[in-house]
């Protein structure tokens, strides 16, 4: 569950993202406000005219209509003015919000992002950034007009009749303050329901990305059952919430009901005594609607805000994920040479020192005193049964968790994010974006030819891309849908090797090729890559003819030998 935040700290929070939205609410603001005094206006207007029309006051009736459908058109125009900020400058405004929650959840560590579900953080970037906008941009400017309208309407009332204006003040503050005796029940409701949309969320995208898996297992009536499940669970929820902030709110409003009644009917008997005139019974009529209207807006501000801050302590707790911070020093290992023709950055040495890890403290390690000089050009075969810390090894390579102890150094440099420039990595499995066959490759050098692509395509026995009609832009679905794994497999090797990074890491990269077409990728890349470090994690025996090293993992220590 989300943690729950002071409400000094949400609100310093909602503030530093206020200042980003300042243009949106300061014109819904300025627009709610003309609105306002176009509203009192009006009403002002009817008295006039009523009170001409019963010759209370002298003047002309005319003028009072021409007054009032000049208000009337403003109050069109203005209306139609906040829905068209509303409209443009609201989605403007919740593209901003997601694209910088979306740009620091990239920044940050993957450790830190491992401990919430993908579906979960969507979740948070989509709904939850959404909520805290429009709050923002529409709810305070929103509360800032209703509250003018209420101190408006308190003094248009007060000129008429001061008693009556006098009780109405009162009674506001005692069923606001009647408020935060709930506000704290409704806060942790309002947590509870997004955890298990969360949940409701996560047992769709799961059971459709595996879908292959529910289907052969036939297991199709058990996750839709969970579904259920869930889906009762959040309308429980739901409801429970709902029942709980109606109530609150009936209450309250009973109460200003009650207190407006005994209002309205002193103005009658004020108006049977001959102390206020028929134009004035008129505006104290219309004042008291619009008096109540704020004054129950605001009590309903009270989940609006709770909702709000719900959705900003979550998104506060992914701001909370360490941030990797990368070097900035463009100048590092900038130096480049020539492999194969094609340039690429300098080849470091990769030296790991006494490295020790273990992804939590409570847990094993997974690797203890690893000391190995990875040298520039060298072909390096990682082997060893399951969760013996290969995989380790290349998120320590890369940089995505730190050493517990000892050192990882390139050229003299501890590795850092920053170093990330001369890693290419093949992870397994199909790790294809959805998009065309050009788009994919291009992750790998965005400024790479048509020449450059179908020389690595070549190289890697994926030049079958060209017998698609629409070769290189050939569409992709999820996953790489549309290509075998073979096919997959090959376009992600290709994007690595046209990355101009002098260590390139294949992780399992071969499992779905015959063995024919393994072995001629194989040798192309060994052939092509002659300046390169590269490193294989595999389990396969043709894999391991083509590597100079081998570091053998075994469960309790590991080895190194070459061979």
């Amino acid at each position: 569950m989300a943690k729950v935040l002071s409400t000094s700290n949400v609100l310093c929070w909602l503030l530093r993202k206020a200042r980003k939205h300042r243009l949106q609410m300061v014109l819904n603001t300025l627009l709610g406000t003309m609105s306002v005094c176009l509203s009192l206006a009006f009403v002002w207007g009817v008295k006039w005219a009523v009170d001409i029309a019963t010759g209370v006051v002298p003047g002309r009736l005319h003028m009072a209509v021409v007054l009032l459908v000049t208000v009337l058109f403003a109050q069109i125009l203005f209306d139609f003015a906040e829905r068209w900020v509303s409209a443009l400058l609201g989605v403007r405004a919740c593209n901003a919000m997601r694209a910088v929650t979306f740009r620091r959840l990239l920044e940050g560590t993957w450790q830190g992002m491992r401990r919430f579900h993908t579906t979960d953080v969507v979740n948070r970037v989509s709904r939850d950034a959404d909520t805290v906008t429009t709050f923002l941009t529409e709810g305070v400017p929103t509360f800032i007009s209703v509250f003018l309208q209420l101190i408006g309407a308190f003094v248009f009332m007060y000129t008429l009749n001061s008693r009556l204006a006098v009780v109405v003040l009162f009674v506001a503050p005692l069923f606001i303050l009647l408020s935060k005796l709930y506000i704290k029940r409704l806060h942790k409701l309002n947590h509870e329901v997004k955890e298990i949309e969360s949940q409701v969320l996560k047992c769709i995208q799961e059971s459709l990305q595996h879908s292959i898996v529910v289907k052969t297992l036939e297991r199709t009536g058990y996750v839709y059952d969970r579904l259920v499940g869930e889906q009762s669970r959040l309308s429980d929820k739901v409801k429970e919430r709902t029942v709980y902030s109606s109530v609150s709110a009936t209450v309250m409003s009973a109460g200003f009901t009650l207190g407006y009644l005994v209002t309205f009917v002193w103005g009658v008997y004020s108006l049977q005594a001959g102390l206020i005139t028929y134009g004035g019974l008129t505006a104290f009529v219309q004042l008291v609607g619009k008096i109540q209207a704020p004054i129950r807006s605001l009590t309903r501000f009270v989940p609006y805000y709770i909702s709000a801050a719900t959705s900003a302590e979550r998104l506060i707790e992914l701001e909370d994920v360490e941030c990797e911070n990368p070097l900035e020093d463009k100048g590092l290992y900038t130096a480049t040479v020539f492999d194969n023709g094609r340039s690429v950055l300098a080849v470091p040495q990769l030296v790991f020192d006494q490295v020790s890890y273990r992804y939590a403290d409570d847990e094993r390690m997974v690797i203890e005193g690893f000391s190995h000089v990875f040298r520039p050009g060298s072909v390096t075969a990682l082997v060893g049964e399951t969760g013996v810390g290969k995989t380790t090894l290349i998120r320590l390579m890369l940089a995505l968790v730190r050493p517990c102890s000892g050192s990882i150094m390139l050229d003299g440099q501890p590795v850092s994010p920053a170093s990330r420039r001369l890693f290419s990595y093949v992870p397994q499995g199909n790790t294809l974006l959805s998009g065309s066959i050009r788009d994919n490759l291009l992750m790998g050098n965005p400024s790479a030819t048509d020449k450059e692509l179908a020389e690595v395509l070549r190289l890697v026995a994926a030049d079958f891309v060209y017998d698609f009609p629409r070769g290189l832009d050939t569409l992709c679905s999820e996953l790489g849908g549309g290509l075998s794994e073979g096919q997959a497999q090959r376009l992600c090797i290709a994007r690595a090797l046209l990355r101009p990074s002098g260590i390139v890491i294949f992780d399992e990269c071969t499992s779905a090729l015959d063995s024919d077409t393994e072995r001629r990728v194989l040798a192309n890349i060994i052939d092509s890559c002659r300046q390169r470090t590269l490193i294989f994690v595999t389990h396969r025996p043709a894999v391991l003819e083509f590597c100079s090293e081998k570091i053998c993992f075994q469960t309790d220590v590991q080895c190194t030998s070459a061979e």
